[in-house]
């Protein structure tokens, strides 16, 4: 009589610190876990990251699992190893304002000015024709809708109009965003692995101007974003600027660098 070991099942425990996501594999999990604080800077370029033996004791896991997880994350170019030394936060490529998500909010208080936000809707709606062929789903399927007034020194400079996936960020509307405007929160809690970027000149229509407060025969800059997590889209958004107040661009040396001063 034979006897056969049973196979192992495949362990899908959820991370104690974090939220569990039942669609992702352990190591997974951890991924993220680490990604959230690299791309939120809790852990900025050059930190070191817990350990194999850290991560095994701070969430229960196998020493395998958490080597996967270090692994992949090497890989993909968000971590260095040094050996005998551990594994620290890779120091991240020169991009360009059009090539990163800039924070308006940062932007403007770095000029020494007063950052103004107001939060003129917040809702979950049917996705128009346009939107879901943006966002890769069905015409009518819920979606997040929010829309957005920034300022600088009392002016409004942007109108950001938002659409987001429950499916990839279900607790969006339960966010405060006087405290943490919406783009904010994305990027501290939502990793993103790809980022498109266009922009095109136009003319507000009546309502975006009125809410500008500028001349409907006035250009516009309109920058429309989106981004993704494993090839399923997270958020679209449209940000509206007067051409008169905004500029978009970069300066780079010839070796690809930022340029300064």
């Amino acid at each position: 009589m034979t006897t056969t070991a049973a196979k192992a099942p495949r362990d899908r425990r959820p991370v104690s610190a974090l939220p569990s996501n039942p669609s992702l594999a352990l190591y997974e999990q951890v991924k993220e876990h680490i990604v959230r604080r690299i791309q939120s800077g809790e852990w900025p370029a050059g930190h070191r990251l817990p350990s194999e033996h850290e991560l095994v004791a701070q969430f229960g896991i196998s020493r395998m699992t958490a080597n996967r997880a270090l692994r992949e994350l090497v890989d993909e170019g968000r971590v260095k190893r040094v050996a005998g030394v551990g594994s620290f936060v890779a120091e991240t490529k020169p991009q360009s304002t059009l090539l990163q998500i800039a924070n308006i909010a940062s932007e403007i208080r770095g000029r020494g000015h007063d950052y103004g936000f107001e939060l003129l809707a917040a809702e979950r709606v049917a996705a128009p024709a346009d939107i879901a062929a943006w966002l890769d789903v069905r015409l009518g399927e819920s979606l997040f809708h929010c829309l957005c007034l920034h300022l600088e020194n009392g002016t409004p400079v942007q109108l950001e109009d938002r659409w987001v996936s429950p499916r990839m960020v279900p607790a969006f509307l339960d966010q405060d965003f006087s405290l943490m405007p919406p783009s904010e929160y994305l990027v501290r809690n939502v990793p993103f692995d790809q980022i498109e970027h266009l922009v095109d000149a136009v003319l507000p229509a009546p309502e975006q101007a009125a809410r500008l407060a500028m001349d409907v025969g006035e250009p516009c800059l309109l920058l429309t974003r989106r981004t993704w997590s494993r090839g399923t889209p997270i958020t679209l958004v449209r940000c509206l600027h007067p051409a008169s107040r905004y500029r978009l661009g970069s300066r780079f040396r010839a070796d690809g660098n930022p340029g300064w001063g």
